[in-house]
């Protein structure tokens, strides 16, 4: 009886640590909103009626779409997202960077896998987005762990159509890429994380038979790209000039 009360403790404890924090993204969303000063922030809703934020900075000249997706547990103006969504909007882009859900600080990304089909759903709802404001082109742009998340939206038979994904410090190796329909580039920072260096070379062989895509490893640059915000949006953006030309 007491092993069972314990297995039964457990798995409730489990399920119970496995949700999105949901206060938590209305807190990051009232902490950065006043600071924006590229953009506007959207409100993008599910099918089930949850809304999330997203900040938007049009260009009326935009060649593409671009939905940017952050990383583990942060926000859609943090870290490498920021130069991204900003610079691009200011050459030839249109940028929707979008929150993704979040667990309470310090949650290991392997909790993390739960929240999967949301964020997957996040990210076509935002894609949907820039093709209802009349973007024909759309490219997806993702940071670490939600490179993870947009690589199961990608899996999916329904994953809605992109021009390219751009995948930047992604951890470990790409999951089903015989299903990727649109070109990839798998971007790194030479002094990125192990998880990262380790496996480079059998994602850029996972890659190699989707036409037009590359392998970049940036010289200097660390997993957030510390310093190099100019060298990052650099690279990402001589690939997006090509895949959307």
């Amino acid at each position: 009886m007491r092993l069972w009360l314990a297995l039964l403790l457990a798995l409730v404890s489990s399920n119970c640590f496995a949700q999105a924090d949901y206060a938590r993204e209305q807190r990051w969303a009232d902490e950065i909103t006043p600071a924006i000063i590229v953009g506007d922030t959207v409100p993008l809703t599910l099918k089930d009626g949850r809304k999330f934020l997203g900040i938007h900075a049009p260009n009326a000249k935009a060649r593409a779409g671009i939905v940017l997706v952050h990383g583990l547990g942060m926000h859609p103006d943090w870290s490498v997202v920021h130069p991204l969504r900003s610079q691009l909007a200011e050459q030839d882009y249109a940028t929707l960077s979008v929150q993704m859900p979040v667990m309470g600080a310090g949650v290991p990304s392997e909790q993390y896998t739960p929240l999967f089909p949301e964020a997957a759903a996040r990210i076509a709802v935002a894609v949907q987005y820039l093709r209802n404001k009349g973007h024909a082109k759309i490219v997806i742009v993702s940071h670490s762990y939600g490179a993870r998340m947009t690589n199961v939206l990608l899996n999916q038979t329904d994953a809605p159509a992109i021009t390219a994904w751009v995948s930047i410090g992604i951890t470990g190796e790409y999951t089903s890429p015989a299903t990727f329909k649109a070109p990839v580039l798998d971007l790194f920072g030479e002094n990125d994380f192990p998880g990262v260096l380790e496996l480079a070379a059998k994602r850029a062989s996972a890659i190699r038979s989707v036409r037009g895509s590359a392998q970049i490893r940036v010289a200097g640059a660390d997993h957030f790209f510390q310093g190099m915000d100019n060298e990052l949006v650099r690279n990402v953006k001589l690939f997006l000039d090509r895949v959307t030309r």
